[in-house]
């Protein structure tokens, strides 16, 4: 007398022998249908494509555009007079989920002032080998200082290179903007830079240093 199977043995066991069943079938058929042209029939595809003109960019030479959106190099944007507008608050650094940007502030003095507030970034690193261009750093800083260009070109052989300093990140001086430190000239405080900068800016005659700023 057979050893008596539990229920869920012998469902397992019905399961596995129908799957058999279903197997066997379509292996004896998938040999029996096959025909001497199906591999032309493939081949036809790779053949078609041979006459077709081929589209070739000519890279670097021809640089390619990208989306007006596009997530590229990082910048660190400035006020209409030179001052910093990064705060270092570290707002970037702790969105950032690639744990890719370091962020060590300072404070600022009446003698030596980078930025309208009380503190700006005095060390700033962005890790590019860790960086996945998702942009949340964008979304998470207040000051609108830090942005994403459309420069992709952040391809290197050496490691080290591809840590970029603030230096690196920091905006050009445009033509009337003045080399931090130094005091504020569109205003007494901060609350002058952060809501009334583009009318004190083009009232004193500074230059649009972010687009639509001063519109």
């Amino acid at each position: 007398m057979s050893p008596q199977r539990s229920p869920r043995v012998t469902r397992s066991l019905a399961r596995w022998r129908h799957s058999e069943r279903l197997r066997q079938p379509t292996q004896r058929s998938r040999g029996a249908d096959m025909s001497v042209f199906d591999p032309l029939k493939g081949f036809g595809v790779t053949f078609s494509t041979m006459f077709k003109k081929v589209v070739t960019e000519e890279y670097p030479e021809n640089f390619p555009g990208t989306a007006p959106r596009y997530h590229g190099r990082h910048q660190l944007n400035r006020h209409p007079d030179g001052l910093e507008k990064c705060v270092g608050c570290e707002l970037c650094a702790w969105a950032c989920p690639a744990d890719a940007i370091f962020v060590e502030g300072g404070d600022n003095t009446d003698d030596e002032r980078y930025s309208p507030g009380e503190r700006y970034g005095a060390d700033y690193q962005i890790n590019y080998l860790r960086c996945i261009g998702c942009g949340l750093c964008i979304e998470a800083c207040p000051t609108r200082s830090l942005t994403m260009l459309n420069d992709f070109e952040l391809a290197d052989d050496d490691r080290q290179r591809l840590i970029y300093t603030k230096e690196q990140l920091l905006a050009p001086l445009l033509p009337g903007m003045e080399q931090p430190p130094h005091p504020m000239r569109l205003g007494d405080n901060e609350q002058d830079y952060y809501v009334n900068a583009p009318f004190l800016a083009r009232k004193h005659g500074y230059p649009d240093s972010v687009g639509e700023e001063l519109k």
